[in-house]
C-alpha cells in the first residue's frame, strides 16, 4: 500500500501563497538539519531529506507550482496535467542551493563542523560548580566558609603561556596555519578541527615540560565564601575568577556554589519561618502557664492560656530567618503538643479519677460537639 504524500507546503512548513525568497530559506535550514551525513544514526533522516528535495524542487517552478496548486499530487502523476513523475535527484539539488550560496571551501564547511573561528586567541575557562552543605543557624545568621577544590589553575613554571623561556610561536605544519584539516568523502569536503593546533593555526615550538603547552596545571585550591544571612536551599553564590583557569593565559572562569542546608532536628524551615514542636504538661495545657520555647537564638518563653488543646499554633513574631533582602524577619510557629503521662501510680491514678468524677460535659465542650454530630452512627 503505498504512503500518502504530505502537502508539500507543509513539508517545508510555509504558508501557500509565500514568496520564493522564504521557501529558499526554509528549505535551507530544513536541507542542513536533515541531511543524511548529519544524522548517520537515524534511519528517518534520508527520506524526510528526499521528501524536502521533491517539495522544493515542485514549488520553486513556476510551472510546477502552479499545476501543483491546481491538482495537488495528482498534477505529477504519470500523464497528470503533462508533468511526468520524476524528480530532480535531492543531492543535486542541495548541492545546487548551497554550492551557488558563496560558502566556499566545500559544501559543509559552514554546517558539518567545518571552519568556524579561529581560535588564536587564549581561551576562556570554564566555569565550575561545587555543592555545599550548611548547617540552618549558618544559613539564617550568614558564615563564612573556605572550601578546597581540586582544578586547573595557571601553571607556575609558565605563567599561563604554554611556552618554555625563549620559546616562540610557528605556523602549524599539520594544518599549514589554516586551523583546518580537510578530507574528501565522495564528492564531500568534510572540514575538521586541526587535532594538532585545535584550530589555532599555530603551535608553540617547545611547549612548557610542566604543564605541556596547556598553560594550566591540577591544584589544590582554597576559594574563601561569604554566605550572606537568610539564604535558601539550592541558591547559587558567584565567586567570579575562581573557576578553571583559561588556556595559554585566557581569563579564569567563575565558581558557582550551591547551597544545601541540612535537616535540622528541632525546626522546619518554610521560607522565611520556622516551625517546631513543643510538648506541654497536662497540667499546663489545663490550667494555663509557661513554657520554654527554643530558637535559633537561645531560649524564649510562651504564655500558655489555660484550657489549650493539643496541636494548638502560637506565633512568636521576629524568631524566624531574616530575609536576604536585610530588612525583614520571619516568625516561629510553635505547634504544642500536651503530653497524657503514660505511668501512673497508684495515689496519682486515684486523683485522677477524682478529677474524671468531677467533670462535667461542660469541661469537654469538643467531645460534646463530635457526638452530638456522630449521633446518627451510633443508632
Amino acid at each position: 500500500m503505498a504512503t500518502k504524500k504530505r502537502d508539500y507546503y507543509e513539508v517545508l512548513g510555509v504558508e501557500r501563497n509565500v514568496a520564493d525568497e522564504e521557501i529558499k530559506r526554509a528549505y535551507r535550514k530544513l536541507a542542513v538539519k536533515f541531511h543524511p551525513d548529519k544524522n548517520p544514526e537515524d534511519p528517518h533522516a534520508e527520506e524526510k531529506f528526499k521528501e524536502l528535495g521533491e517539495a522544493y524542487d515542485v514549488l520553486m517552478d513556476p510551472d510546477k507550482r502552479a499545476a501543483y496548486d491546481r491538482f495537488g499530487h495528482a498534477a505529477f502523476a504519470h500523464g497528470g496535467a503533462g508533468f511526468g513523475g520524476g524528480f530532480h535527484d535531492p543531492f543535486d539539488i542541495f548541492r545546487e542551493v548551497f554550492g551557488q550560496g558563496g560558502f566556499g571551501g566545500g559544501i559543509f564547511e559552514t554546517f558539518f563542523g567545518g571552519a568556524g573561528p579561529r581560535t588564536e586567541d587564549p581561551q576562556h575557562g570554564s566555569d565550575l560548580r561545587y555543592d555545599m552543605q550548611i548547617k540552618l543557624e549558618e544559613a539564617a545568621f550568614g558564615a563564612e566558609k573556605e572550601i578546597e577544590i581540586e582544578k586547573l589553575d595557571t601553571c607556575d613554571k609558565c605563567h599561563g603561556s604554554g611556552a618554555e623561556p625563549g620559546s616562540r610561536t610557528v605556523s602549524c605544519p599539520t594544518c599549514g596555519g589554516r586551523g583546518q584539516v580537510i578530507s574528501s568523502r565522495g564528492f564531500f569536503h568534510i572540514s575538521q578541527t586541526c587535532p594538532r593546533c585545535r584550530g589555532a593555526g599555530k603551535i608553540i615550538e617547545k611547549p612548557c615540560r610542566h604543564c605541556h603547552g596547556d598553560g594550566r596545571v591540577e591544584k589544590l585550591s582554597r576559594v574563601k565564601l561569604k554566605i550572606p544571612p537568610g539564604i535558601r536551599e539550592s541558591s547559587r553564590l558567584r565567586s567570579a575568577h575562581n573557576g578553571e583557569a583559561g588556556i595559554r593565559g585566557g581569563p579564569p572562569g567563575d565558581l558557582y556554589v550551591v547551597i544545601h542546608i541540612k535537616e535540622h532536628k528541632i525546626f522546619q524551615r518554610d521560607a522565611d519561618n520556622l516551625y517546631c514542636e513543643v510538648p506541654i504538661p497536662f497540667s499546663i495545657a489545663a490550667l494555663g502557664g509557661d513554657v520554654d520555647v527554643p530558637t535559633l537564638e537561645g531560649k524564649a518563653y510562651l504564655k500558655v492560656p489555660a484550657g489549650t488543646q493539643s496541636g494548638q499554633m502560637f506565633k512568636l513574631r521576629g524568631k524566624g530567618i531574616m530575609n536576604m533582602n536585610g530588612r525583614d524577619r520571619g516568625d516561629l510557629l510553635a505547634r504544642l503538643i500536651v503530653e497524657v503521662p503514660s505511668r501512673l501510680n497508684a495515689e496519682q491514678r486515684r486523683k485522677l479519677e477524682e478529677f474524671a468524677e468531677l467533670c462535667g460535659e461542660e469541661n469537654t465542650p469538643l467531645r460534646k460537639s463530635f457526638f452530638e454530630r456522630a449521633k446518627e452512627f451510633f443508632q
